[in-house]
């Protein structure tokens, strides 16, 4: 796409000057030449907004279930123009090659990734990966000038203890001067100072305003997440008046149904509508993360790459068009982008399951008790709950009137590898089964049902596929959404992803589930980095106790 030469008359919006003034904002072969402010001292009523364009400063694309330029065809609706892009999920599924991917696909678009150097993958040595990623890969992949930092550490124990091979990698990014992200739920205090000394300079994953101020407190930047599982807005927008110099937004992980109807725009707009400054709000939205990363991405000076937004007002902040390198890339909510090519890389050898295969025999002697998992809707970590299980015929099974139902993870490195089998509370589902081949972060096969029959062929649509998410029903009830792309991402357009991701979002409803987003719910019961319980391909893990317990005793 050629760079091109125009002229915009707009109120434009100068976040570091905290004034808004009409002016002629001239752009030659991609960058701006100049920005001549009218004889006009105050806004203009009549003319749009011309603003820096926003940034998702920490998401998962592959979580969107696009690749790369399908992402960014959507995002650019939203005045989207830049992301801090974490390619672990693909990482776990394929290692380096599947890094490689992501920066291959990427470069097809004008749009501005900075794609990080996965640190932990795999995250935990308490379950199966299809790869790993050494110090000596992200060492050769900071030779890319495309990789921009260092991914989240999601290993804070490790960090916390100076493990040599974590450190080593720290030490790493900090010779190749990239930023390291950080990853640690819950941590406060000392702890969180002890973290934050070795080098970690970000943090997404806090859940309340005291543990965000704890590590504001202590040098680290703060990334309010509201994505598609995880929300966590409105425990910490309150942040922002005083500490906006240090906050992004993110998503972190985003499905299509979602990201069709909006992305950081929904943020700024919701900031703005509480009564937050607008401007303190644009330099969280627009600024710190280009330059906390160091991105390439103008933002809105004479001499800058012509990377802006229109937008129709300072209130609902609806996108009328956006601008990348002087190229218009999408305007009335449409995307100018094109669709490319997209090649298919995989790594899948799990075979067909039998509903025995889910079977778990109840314990001798008395009433056994079963360790249940516990999601809640709109967060990553869980609880545990010890509940009595329910026995028929000496198997331990569901107890759907009471939402206890079952959870496998399933191998889809191995073949004929046993599924591992849990209980779960909050799914809600009175009927059928869900299953998906996205199941954070290794990614094996993780399904959620109310029988053993229902597991079976909810998994088996999957494993037919070689990745996807599958809902299964009574009377045959079935719909799968292939993901061939490495078993985590569709080579469809991205709107035709989110029509069918609706579709099976739907119907997982339609089985009970309460979940504002039931499949980005069911991907992170295999996080085992996220407390308190979550199951991994190998068994039952205890997040506290960073160990495997028994699912029933």
């Amino acid at each position: 796409m050629t760079p091109a030469t125009f002229s915009l008359l707009a109120n434009v919006v100068d976040v570091f000057a905290r004034s808004i003034q009409p002016a002629v904002i001239s752009v030659e072969a991609g960058r701006i030449v100049s920005i001549a402010p009218t004889n006009e001292a105050e806004p203009n009523a009549t003319l749009p907004y011309v603003l820096p364009g926003f940034v998702d400063a920490h998401v998962h694309v592959e979580s969107s279930l696009l690749v790369p330029t399908e992402f960014a065809r959507l995002a650019v609706t939203h005045g989207t123009v830049a992301t801090v892009s974490d390619p672990h999920e693909i990482g776990n599924v394929l290692g380096v090659a599947g890094v490689e991917f992501m920066l291959e696909n990427a470069s097809h678009s004008p749009f501005n990734f900075c794609f990080g150097a996965p640190s932990c993958v795999p995250a935990t040595p308490f379950e199966t990966a299809g790869a790993e990623i050494t110090a000596a890969d992200i060492a050769k992949l900071f030779e890319n000038p495309k990789i921009g930092y260092l991914a989240e550490m999601m290993n804070w124990p490790g960090v916390l203890h100076r493990d040599s091979d974590v450190m080593a990698k720290i030490a790493i990014a900090q010779a190749a001067g990239r930023p390291i992200d950080g990853h640690a739920p819950g941590l406060r205090g000392p702890d969180a100072a002890h973290y934050a000394s070795a080098g970690i300079s970000t943090d997404h994953e806090c859940f309340t305003a005291a543990e965000a101020r704890d590590k504001l407190a202590v040098g680290m930047k703060i990334l309010i997440r509201e994505g598609s599982a995880a929300r966590n807005f409105d425990a910490l927008i309150e942040l922002l008046p005083e500490h906006y110099a240090n906050l992004m937004f993110c998503s972190d992980d985003k499905h299509p149904d979602t990201l069709v109807l909006g992305h950081i725009n929904q943020l700024v707009q919701r900031a703005v509508a509480l009564g937050a400054d607008v401007f303190q709000v644009l330099r969280v939205a627009c600024i710190n993360p280009v330059k906390h990363y160091n991105l390439p991405v103008g933002l809105l000076e004479v001499g800058d790459a012509a990377d802006f937004i229109v937008v129709k007002d300072l209130r609902n902040f609806d996108v009328l068009q956006t601008y990348l390198n002087g190229v218009l890339v999408a305007e009335n909510g449409q995307s100018l982008l094109p669709a490319v090519p997209i090649a298919v890389v995989n790594n899948f050898h799990a075979q067909p399951v039998r509903a025995e295969d889910f079977l778990l025999p109840a314990p001798h002697g008395q009433q056994p008790v079963l360790r249940v998992i516990e999601c809640f809707d709109g967060q990553l970590i869980t609880a545990r709950v010890d509940l009595p299980a329910r026995v028929e015929s000496g198997l331990v099974v569901p107890d759907v009137a009471a939402d206890v139902l079952k959870l496998a993870v399933i191998n889809r490195y191995q073949p004929h590898v046993a599924p591992a089998v849990a209980f779960i509370r909050g799914f809600g589902l009175r009927h059928g089964a869900l299953a998906s081949s996205v199941g954070h972060d290794s990614h094996n096969i993780t399904a959620v049902g109310c029988d053993d029959a229902s597991l079976a062929r909810a998994v088996n649509l999957v494993i037919a596929a070689k990745g996807g998410l599958a809902a299964v029903g009574p009377d045959g009830q079935e719909i799968l959404v292939p993901l061939p792309v490495a078993g985590l991402m569709s080579n469809q357009e991205g709107q035709l992803v989110a029509q069918d991701y609706a579709a099976v979002d739907a119907l997982a409803k339609q089985l009970g589930s309460p979940l504002g987003a039931p499949f980005m719910t069911l991907s992170f019961m295999a996080l085992l980095v996220i407390p308190s319980l979550k199951l991994s391909d190998k068994g039952l893990f205890d997040g506290q106790q960073f160990a495997f317990v028994d699912a029933v005793e």
